[in-house]
């Protein structure tokens, strides 16, 4: 690049042999032509240099280890595969929030309110001895749990009975009692039978016990049932 310069301003000057005075106005012009900027590294250029440095760094020995190239490529892909398993045990980052991303809707109702109070709503009616309402509540607070924990999802069109058979794979030691649980939400809600305390106790048991489990598995999207 100097000797680029150089030539630069001997061409500029039609001379080769300017004063201290000269020289430098000549250089002033000549490095603001804009093809001298054209040289400058561009961002990437510094990027790809800083990563190369970094693995020449990485591969290269020091003081008296006996570092081995073959050893730091193995180094990479263990961490690249731990990164890997992390994301096939715990599941996507995205999943781990998804308790603001709650439907609207719930088993075909509008109901924006939150697992804590929905089971507070229902225990109110437990308390009055309406168990209906009570039963109708804890079920709903059950499968929004599921949802805020991001373990099942339920989106508008999902039944009871669909929301039970996804939390099947999740926690498979309680196949019979979401089974159970999802046919006194459809018995009360839909056919119109009454809730008793009994049937009420099985489904706020079953709501604290999931909510005290860990999955068997990384949480999955449900679909619509």
């Amino acid at each position: 690049m100097i000797a680029a310069l150089l030539t630069g301003i001997a061409l500029h000057a039609g001379v080769v042999d300017p004063d201290r005075d000269e020289a430098r106005e000549w250089a002033e012009r000549e490095l603001a032509d804009p093809a001298y900027d054209t040289a400058e590294p561009t961002p990437f250029d510094r990027i790809a240099q800083a990563i190369g440095d970094f693995l020449d760094d990485l591969l290269t020995p020091r003081g008296e280890l006996d570092w081995n190239p073959a050893l730091a490529v193995g180094i990479v892909v263990v961490v690249i595969a731990l990164v890997v398993a992390a994301v096939l045990i715990w599941g996507r980052p995205r999943l781990a929030h998804r308790a603001a991303e709650r439907s609207a809707l719930l088993f075909g109702d509008q109901e924006s309110r939150s697992a804590a109070e929905l089971r507070a709503a229902a225990e109110t009616h437990a308390g009055a001895g309406e168990w209906d309402e009570a039963m109708v509540l804890r079920f709903r607070a059950l499968a929004r749990g599921l949802e805020e924990r991001g373990i099942v999802d339920a989106p508008p069109g999902t039944t009871a009975r669909g929301l039970a058979q996804r939390a099947h794979h999740p926690f498979p030691g309680h196949v019979s009692g979401l089974d159970a649980a999802a046919r006194g939400f459809d018995d009360v809600r839909y056919l119109r039978r009454h809730g008793t305390a009994e049937l009420y106790a099985a489904v706020a048991g079953l709501d604290d016990e999931l909510a005290r489990t860990t999955p068997a598995r990384a949480p999955e999207t449900a679909g619509a049932w």
